[in-house]
């Protein structure tokens, strides 16, 4: 299946991406669209003949338990209401806590790397194949960028890809700029990791920028896309042509020009890296490939998977001890990111925050965050920092918090608790732990 070149439509660029020459193909945010109709934008792409591909950020393949039916469900049906030939995801986990661990859901709000060991294959490749049996057209799954690594792994990014797709069959979406971060990051060389996967499952190949402070190399997708991504990309072009190869863009969007000629790199890059044959028979990249269903995951792994991912995940966004083997200097790092980016979100699904609060709004979101672990959706974060703020008597203006609290009220459905009712809340917990 050729997709050939193509962008990620986002609704800030939408009318930039419609008006962009030689686009193929456009790739949109899955949880972005609603399951029933369309932007007028995609309307007008698709009439064109430009196909467009779901992309997921909310499943959580990689978490330790089975993928949630309605997620599922959620994403088959944008793929039947787009008329895709492929939904994607990642490779990573989003959220932990819960059930398996009796411990409070935790949220991520980001895409956290899987420890590449024999246990998490198990586990993610069948949490793949049960989504491939609920996804009505072939799924592929996109490698991240990590500040992070785990202890004692047991398989190179490279040979992990390549067992899932031995065993499960499913398609890669490869990323070059996350082969990239994770070269500056932790040491991995990309063209390594491209000898050692499976090369001819590419269903297509993500380009974005980033940019690198105090040694460490941020996958911002907000910054141009720079040459030691581009390498990586000839690099990968040197073994396949790719069927499609996108830009991805998601913050401080450029003008059209910009992207264009981001677009034109990427072309002349693909036409500059002449492919070499690579060894090996071609794989059955779609569907389950034929093979027979595996045994269930073990309910000891699954738990295993639980407890670790709990402890890392409560350490990066709930300030417990870092788990044993971590580097402390890199998970705070990717704690700090974690909150940075919680404050970006928010400040975007609930623009009025920062118009309320002004300069004050980043120093007390970072400081809500801190002690606040997200349990829900942005939107939820948004309420629950607005009550943050209200109960801790802010804003001092009292213009701001009779703003603040008119919105919270309009979105909540109800009375923001006073200081009083809260200690009264509290008095009763703790009594009745006694």
């Amino acid at each position: 299946m050729e997709l050939g070149i193509g962008i990620g439509w986002r609704p800030e660029i939408a009318d930039e991406v419609e008006a962009l020459a030689g686009i193929d193909w456009v790739e949109a945010v899955a949880e972005n669209l609603c399951a029933d109709h369309l932007p007028d934008s995609l309307l007008r792409l698709r009439e064109r003949g430009v196909r467009v591909v779901p992309h997921g950020v909310a499943l959580g393949l990689g978490g330790a338990e089975r993928p949630d039916p309605a997620r599922l469900a959620s994403l088959a049906a944008r793929a039947e209401l787009l008329g895709t030939p492929l939904v994607t995801e990642h490779i990573a986990f989003v959220r932990a806590g819960g059930p398996l661990t009796a411990s409070p859901r935790l949220e991520a709000g980001h895409l956290l790397p899987v420890p590449r060991t024999w246990d998490m294959l198990d586990v993610l490749c069948e949490n793949v194949r049960i989504a491939q049996d609920s996804l009505p057209v072939p799924l592929a799954l996109e490698n991240i960028a990590a500040l992070i690594t785990w202890p004692d792994e047991e398989l190179t990014e490279g040979q992990f890809l390549a067992e899932l797709v031995e065993r499960t069959g499913v398609r890669l979406l490869i990323d070059v700029a996350n082969l990239h971060t994770n070269h500056v990051n932790l040491g991995q060389d990309p063209a390594k990791a491209l000898d050692e996967l499976p090369v001819e499952a590419i269903a297509y190949v993500h380009v974005a920028g980033g940019v690198e402070r105090n040694g460490v190399w941020h996958d911002t997708h907000a910054h141009p896309v720079t040459a030691p991504v581009l390498e990586v990309l000839a690099e990968l072009r040197s073994r396949v042509d790719p069927p499609g190869v996108l830009l991805e863009r998601d913050d401080a969007f450029p003008p059209a020009a910009e992207l264009a000629g981001e677009l034109d790199a990427i072309r002349a890059t693909l036409r500059k890296a002449a492919p070499r044959e690579v060894p090996g028979p071609a794989r059955d990249g779609g569907g389950d490939g034929g093979r027979a269903p595996a045994a269930p995951v073990p309910a000891g792994i699954r738990d295993r998977t639980a407890v670790a991912q709990t402890a890392l995940l409560s350490a990066l966004v709930a300030g417990t001890p870092s788990p044993e083997g971590f580097d402390r200097r890199r998970l705070r790092v990717q704690s700090r990111a974690l909150a940075a980016k919680r404050a970006d979100v928010v400040a975007k699904v609930a623009p009025e925050l920062p118009e309320i609060l002004g300069d004050g709004y980043r120093a007390a979101f970072l400081t809500y965050a801190g002690g606040r672990p997200m349990s829900g959706g942005y939107r939820r974060d948004a309420l629950d920092f607005a009550e943050h703020v209200l109960v801790a008597g802010g804003p001092a203006d009292p213009v701001a918090r009779r703003r603040l609290t008119y919105w919270w009220q309009d979105r909540s459905g109800a009375r923001p608790p006073r200081r009083t009712t809260r200690l009264v809340r509290a008095a009763r917990a703790a009594l009745a732990g006694k």
